[in-house]
């Protein structure tokens, strides 16, 4: 759709914050410039002139974000399942990892990932490449071409890593961050990106050297970039870092040191996937540094990491998003995230034995829209997870009339049995900043 000036009619369901769920039957939602100009019961008389899409008896929400995922690793989603985290890493993730040196292999692959994201319900994504830079490119091309909003990062790892990925040297890693960096931003004769962007990618703290970290701090505040990357995951993998980093009081600590937590540039935000074991002391570097936690509750089950507290960065102050991390996770919607951060968090009662409040619907709804969607917004890619005049006009439409029931439905119990029963075949049309995402094929 070319025009971004339209209207669609339905019954609209957004988040206006953690606990508040908006929804409106039969409502107007207006798509102006590919932004929202908001959602109306009667249709204002200065948009008579739009046209109307009218998708009556659906649903319209905003479209979903992704925190965290690994691009190469979608291949063998579904695969060593029965694996921990450090063993799955060596027995599955690097030997794929590996294979993405070889173009031709990368474009099979990724292409296949791009279709797949394409038809799902997340709209905006941020993602790890591989240590490769054509491949990288090449996956920021294809996602480019999707209309999907995303961030993606070439990984850096020159220490603790398989010879195949393993990076010569700090600063041979650094130089070919900058190529990329370049190559990035003279893509489309020197305009660059207009969907995609990159994003430093230290992969986490035990396969980079300080010398790596420093470097990639500097390349943040020299690029004004945001940070991905790994935090308090795995015990395992905490006590690695402590041996690596004793004079870091915590794991986000030994980030902080390097310039590479947050704080001094809100223009280049960091988000760290899964905070499974963070503390009191990491929560509160995390608050007030304004890291966003991806938490990715599906893959911190599958490799027995834990249970992220979640509930603990809500009253904290610490941002926080859902993340798929396909393929610890072997799904890659949101709406699959939501299911999974409600049940994890009703497990941390009985398991850990605390007096702690599970996560409502309209929290892990706000988590999978609003929540992460902040964090484009921290990056300059605009405002989106909501219908509040001037976010970005990202929306699914979805028809549910399929899991209908023999009683009525309130528009909250349609978005519940939608985030719990809904898949692919359920999106009857899909917008990313206004504009329609083909969803076939």
């Amino acid at each position: 759709m070319k025009n971004r000036n339209f209207i669609v009619q339905g019954d609209i369901c957004w988040s206006k914050d953690p606990q508040t769920l908006e929804t409106r039957a039969g409502a107007f939602l207006v798509c102006a410039g590919g932004k929202s100009a908001g959602v109306f019961s009667r249709l204002p008389e200065q948009y008579a002139a739009f046209p109307l899409i009218d998708y009556s008896g659906r649903l319209i929400i905003p479209g979903l974000a992704d925190l965290h995922a690994h691009a190469p690793q979608f291949a063998f989603r579904g695969l060593g399942m029965d694996l921990e985290l450090l063993d799955w890493l060596e027995i599955r993730a690097f030997p794929e990892e590996a294979k993405y040196r070889d173009l031709q292999y990368a474009r099979r692959a990724y292409g296949l990932l791009a279709g797949h994201l394409k038809r799902g319900p997340n709209t905006r994504l941020v993602i790890f490449a591989t240590v490769h830079t054509p491949a990288t490119l090449l996956l920021m091309d294809l996602l480019e071409e999707s209309g999907l909003v995303s961030l993606a990062g070439k990984v850096n790892m020159d220490r603790n890593s398989p010879d195949i990925l393993r990076e010569a040297s700090a600063a041979a890693s650094l130089a070919e961050t900058e190529e990329w960096l370049d190559a990035c931003f003279s893509r489309n004769n020197g305009s660059g990106y207009k969907n995609t962007a990159p994003i430093l990618t230290p992969r986490f703290i035990p396969s980079c050297s300080d010398e790596l970290m420093r470097g990639l701090g500097e390349l943040r505040r020299k690029y004004r970039l945001p940070v991905q990357s790994h935090l308090s995951e795995n015990k395992k993998e905490i006590e690695w870092v402590r041996e690596l980093c004793p004079e870091s009081e915590s794991y986000g600590a030994a980030y902080d040191r390097f310039g590479l937590f947050g704080g001094e540039s809100p223009a280049a935000p960091v988000v760290m996937a899964h905070c499974v074991w963070s503390g009191e002391k990491e929560i509160t570097l995390m608050a007030g540094r304004g890291v966003f936690a991806a938490h990715c509750p599906q893959s911190n089950t599958n490799l027995s990491s834990g249970i992220a507290p979640v509930r603990r960065f809500l009253e904290a102050g610490v941002p926080a998003g859902l993340g798929s991390d396909v393929a610890g996770g072997a799904h890659s919607s949101i709406f699959r995230a939501m299911v999974d951060a409600i049940q994890v968090s009703k497990l941390r009662r009985p398991l850990l034995g605390l007096d702690e409040k599970a996560l409502s619907l309209e929290e892990a709804f706000y988590l999978g829209t609003a929540g992460g969607g902040a964090f484009f917004e921290r990056c300059g890619m605009g405002r989106s997870g909501s219908f509040d005049p001037g976010c970005d006009f990202d929306a699914l439409v979805i028809d549910d009339t399929d899991i209908a029931a023999p009683f009525e439905l309130s528009l909250r119990d349609r978005l519940e049995r939608t985030v719990y029963l809904s898949g692919e075949r359920h999106i009857a049309a899909k917008y990313a900043r206004g504009r329609k995402i083909e969803t076939a094929g």
